[in-house]
């Protein structure tokens, strides 16, 4: 009932108890759901920024004449983040190259959004591969 009622309190109580080795008394079954919960935010992060950073590159080959300072900055911090997420979680690298056509989808939808050009101006799948997406000095022509 704790874990549906105080949440920040059930891990609190079960933080303790696994501390003191006490297991049997721990709630493993939701501990477990929780830290598998972890893992599938963990990535859901990792594929948001690769479709922010996609949208950005997308933009950038897409409207030359609009390049700004602001669209560099961002693509910058969003492989600076990728690399962070891949540096505490180096064995989520093949979840880049798994989500790419979701995250490229996405990316083509935001970067319609905001250029105000059609989806189907943009390439039907990821011009850029997972390495020049990542690649700190890559921008594309």
């Amino acid at each position: 009932q704790l874990y549906d009622n105080d949440f920040f309190e059930w891990t609190q109580c079960n933080a303790a108890l696994l501390r003191a080795g006490r297991f049997d008394q721990a709630d493993i079954e939701h501990i477990a759901e929780e830290i598998e919960d972890m893992g599938k935010r963990d990535r859901r992060e990792l594929v948001s920024r690769l479709e922010v950073l996609i949208q950005h590159l997308l933009k950038w080959r897409a409207q030359p004449e609009k390049r700004s300072p602001s669209w560099r900055r961002t693509i910058r911090i969003q492989r600076r983040e990728l690399a962070e997420l891949l540096g505490e979680m180096p064995s989520s690298q093949p979840a880049l190259s798994t989500n790419l056509g979701k995250a490229y989808e996405g990316g083509v939808d935001k970067a319609s959004l905001e250029t105000d050009l059609a989806e189907d101006s943009f390439p039907a799948s990821c011009p850029f591969t997972v390495d020049q997406i990542l690649d700190l000095d890559f921008l594309p022509d």
